[in-house]
């Protein structure tokens, strides 16, 4: 995830979608695998809850760069 975040961060805006899109799969793939840990009684209440807090506000970041991507990109109407 950091990894495609900072490469996104470096490109022109026409070529940052993948890699903002990439970040965001990864962000998910980890919201499962936290999941998994809390359901395997390997996370307690309170280290989940804060830890998904957080991931969430990631998520809606990436959210927002993505959308904001997806309109730079997008054709202008006339």
């Amino acid at each position: 995830m950091i990894e495609a975040v900072s490469t996104a961060a470096f490109l022109r805006a026409n070529e940052k979608l993948p890699y903002v899109r990439r970040a965001i799969q990864k962000t998910d793939t980890l919201k499962i695998l936290l999941m998994v840990l809390w359901e395997a009684k390997s996370l307690d209440n309170k280290k989940y809850i804060a830890l998904s807090l957080k991931l969430d506000e990631v998520g809606r970041m990436l959210g927002g760069w993505n959308g904001q991507l997806i309109k730079q990109n997008s054709p202008k109407a006339l």
